[in-house]
């Protein structure tokens, strides 16, 4: 261990450590006859799993960020304060609800960016190459491979017309469809860019819609319109919805029916819940939805533990979080006990078992997150490492969420009683502090991390950074090179032009204006009702969770004030959304923190790390 320097009767430097889920937070201050003079403070990812010796290398960036800003080094500290919390470790999963599987059938639920023609064209898949071999008053759906140019495509479909052959519509490979409509002779629906044509079965039954310019499919997303169609059965035709909804909102879709003509659909084993609340246990299946998990969850006082079935889809789900932590921790399996989880009804898109050109189909699921507490161990061996690595004094400073709400109380216009909501990327913890009493707190699972996961499912993003931009930013649909319509309707004309890939999409307003075009075709309308559905759901559903079991008989009402500190309360849209919620249903003054009254929500924990230092020492605080 290194020796440690001689320190004045009070340390002059002194900084609190946070260490989150999420980010690394330090605040530094410099005090003067013991008062705090100047702060400086600092914010970075946090390496590792909370609370585990990987944290020591995210410290040490915080630490030398903050000196940086300070003009000092590492030694010039004198005194560093740890929160006092056991690991509190979130993590997620989503278990679909139920899986659609096609028995010899196919749908290739296609939306390009620009179909070609328009309307509803009936017939049996035929390549364009046998078209001259077809009898007058067939029907057909011509298919067009790669191999052909869009003039020749249109010459050997008027020319079957000519004959008599009844093409009705057409499925090309290649991204032409408008250039082959402009050159035929009769209107027709053409869908484009099916890149995987050559699995597209042939002589089959099959159905090709096209809507006009600003409108969407009508036919093809109706279960009785697809039934109309292929003369489905009763029971067909329930099998067939699932895909029949999918196709709601595009505005070109292709459906083939074989003949074998089954689209089955089948429940997964999900499996059941059990929770343990000391003696007794209860069991909520998951398949019943989120209310119902939630109602048995919040209905127990204390919960010990929370396991899946075994052999079933949410069995398994919970195990791999334990597992996971528990590599991560160091700690046996058996030791990890799931304290709380939070359950939110979600969609998913899955791929379509045994369909053709890689289809998916949404699917109704449960997002789950859950919650361990792991051994306080973990904390100490963190503590006794990072010892032995800085010249300086390291100590715990006090418990995380007294910590937070002395730090929220730096907040202009705040007083006790406070009530203050954390809201991270793991968890969502409330803590009221009244003058002369005990702090009461809580620490729930569920927060940004999770919404990001859910817009990522739900929009079918397949990239998780893509949706924590959408979270994060609003969004704006790119009508020209020199103007875009805000998500409010507020048309802007920028001062520079926007960049092509955006033209005709929707893109998300980055810091100093830059657009940020999506890859996907969604829709404005879309976007946004996905990502303020998502904060809702999680935050939202959290954030009274957590005020209802802090609050004097679960009378939210008895709050005054409501402060909202973490990550989350930084979002642009999240603390006017529980703001207002809190005012209209309530009446409780509720408003995102700003810490020392200049750092917004960010810091609490680290900076009342430092004042609980101050008031122990005897010492009055700013």
């Amino acid at each position: 261990m290194k020796e440690h320097k001689t320190k004045p009767a009070l340390p002059q430097y002194v900084a609190g450590i946070d260490i989150g889920n999420s980010t690394t937070e330090v605040a530094l201050a410099h005090l003067e006859q013991g008062l705090p003079e100047s702060w400086w403070s600092a914010c970075v990812p946090t390496t590792g799993v909370k609370g585990t010796k990987e944290n020591i290398k995210g410290l040490f960036q915080a630490l030398d960020e903050v000196v940086r800003r300070a003009g000092l080094t590492r030694e010039d500290i004198h005194l560093a304060l740890l929160n006092d919390a056991t690991p509190v470790i979130g993590d997620l999963a989503m278990s679909t609800i139920s899986e659609t599987i096609i028995t010899d059938s196919a749908m290739i639920g296609h939306n390009p960016g620009t179909p070609g023609g328009s309307g509803l064209g009936i017939g049996r898949t035929k390549p364009i190459s046998d078209l001259k071999d077809c009898g007058r008053g067939e029907q057909i759906i011509a298919l067009v491979d790669e191999s052909y140019g869009f003039h020749q495509a249109a010459l050997l479909i008027n020319q079957a017309l000519e004959q008599g052959v009844e093409v009705n519509g057409i499925i090309a490979q290649k991204d032409d469809g408008v250039l082959i409509a402009n050159r035929l002779t009769k209107k027709l629906p053409v869908v484009d860019e099916v890149r995987g044509i050559e699995a597209v079965p042939l002589d089959m039954p099959a159905a090709v819609e096209v809507a006009e310019a600003g409108y969407t499919i009508s036919k093809l997303c109706n279960p009785y319109g697809i039934s109309s169609i292929f003369g489905l059965s009763s029971k067909e035709t329930r099998s067939v919805a699932n895909i029949a909804i999918t196709l709601i909102g595009n505005r070109s879709a292709v459906v083939i029916k074989t003949p074998a003509g089954m689209i089955e659909e089948y429940r997964v084993p999900i499996g059941s819940l059990y929770i343990e609340s000391g003696p007794t246990e209860k069991e909520v299946d998951i398949s019943l939805g989120a209310e119902k998990i939630m109602a048995a969850v919040d209905g127990c006082r204390q919960i010990t533990d929370i396991r899946g079935e075994a052999c079933t889809s949410v069995g398994g789900m919970l195990g791999r979080i334990k597992q996971c932590l528990s590599d991560s921790s160091g700690q046996s399996f058996d030791q990890i006990k799931v304290r709380d989880l939070l359950a939110v009804d979600t969609i998913v898109s899955q791929p379509v078992k045994g369909a053709v050109a890689g289809e998916t189909c949404t699917n109704r699921a449960v997002g789950l997150a859950a919650m361990v507490y792991t051994d306080r161990m973990l904390m100490k061996d963190l503590l006794t490492e990072l010892q032995q690595e800085v010249p300086f004094p390291v100590s715990i400073g006090g418990v995380e969420v007294e910590m937070a709400v002395r730090g929220a109380l730096t907040t202009p216009g705040t007083q006790q009683p406070l009530v203050v909501l954390d809201m991270g990327s793991g968890s969502v913890d409330a803590a009221l502090w009244e003058a002369g009493k005990e702090i009461r707190g809580i620490h729930l699972a569920g927060a940004g991390e999770m919404v990001t996961r859910m817009i990522d499912t739900e929009l079918d993003l397949k990239n998780r950074d893509t949706a924590e931009l959408v979270k994060r930013y609003p969004a704006v649909f790119v009508d020209s090179l020199f103007h875009y319509t805000m998500e409010n309707g507020q048309m802007v004309f920028p001062k520079e032009p926007a960049p092509l890939p955006a033209l005709g999409r929707t893109a998300l307003l980055m810091e100093n204006g830059v657009l940020y075009p999506l890859e996907q075709q969604i829709s404005l309308e879309k976007l946004v009702r996905v990502r303020r559905e998502c904060k809702s759901k999680v935050l939202l559903t959290n954030a009274l969770r957590a005020l209802k079991k802090i609050a004097p008989g679960g009378n939210i009402r008895l709050f005054e004030h409501v402060a909202l500190i973490g990550g989350c309360a930084m979002d642009f849209e999240v603390s006017q959304l529980i703001s207002e919620y809190m005012l209209h249903h309530y009446g409780v003054v509720c408003g995102a923190g700003n810490i020392r009254g200049c750092l917004g929500p960010r810091g609490a924990v680290a900076v009342g790390l430092v004042k609980h230092y101050l008031e122990t020492a005897g010492v009055e605080g700013e």
